[in-house]
């Protein structure tokens, strides 16, 4: 019944219902969320080269052994002052480099888009004629003459012998 109202013709005044589930799936772009993930920094794994642990950095052999308290103490130490200087300098350095990262990206986005992009296709769509007596020079005067060459070259053989 509701296919037979649509092919026919509605009077200007007819008001056409619609229902849209807002929870649907494909209106899920709508609510994007663009916070920061806290939990899960690096989920595409940029960085897992930089897994740095103390005993990637400081081993003792089985022959050489400090004592316990050392090791634990070094071991604390190590992980203390890594967290602590990386904060620190994360604190100090962070919010500018993102803010040079995001400019750059920024202006190297527009000029991509809106300079390299055109030109490109400028020359693409005005240097056709280009292409053309380009290749008719390679096959004209260039192709023949190093067929020839490899043809000449391609009798020669070369004997290994022994003195």
């Amino acid at each position: 019944m509701e296919d037979e109202r649509l092919k026919e013709k509605r009077p200007l005044g007819e008001l056409l219902e619609v229902k849209v589930d807002v929870h649907s799936e494909a209106l899920d772009f709508i609510h994007s969320d663009t916070r920061p993930v806290i939990y899960d920094r690096d989920p595409k794994k940029v960085n897992s080269s930089l897994k740095v642990m103390f005993e990637d950095v400081i081993a003792e052999p089985p022959s050489v052994r400090s004592f316990d308290k050392v090791w634990l103490w070094s071991h604390a130490l190590f992980e203390v002052s890594r967290l602590w200087c990386y904060r620190f300098i994360s604190l100090l350095l962070a919010v500018p480099v993102s803010l040079a990262a995001g400019l750059l990206f920024a202006v190297l986005s527009c000029l991509h888009i809106w300079l390299i992009v055109p030109c490109v296709q400028l020359l693409l769509i005005n240097m056709h004629w280009v292409q053309t007596v380009w290749a008719s020079i390679l096959n004209i005067f260039i192709s023949p003459f190093f067929t020839s060459i490899g043809k000449c070259c391609g009798q020669v053989t070369i004997l290994l012998a022994k003195d």
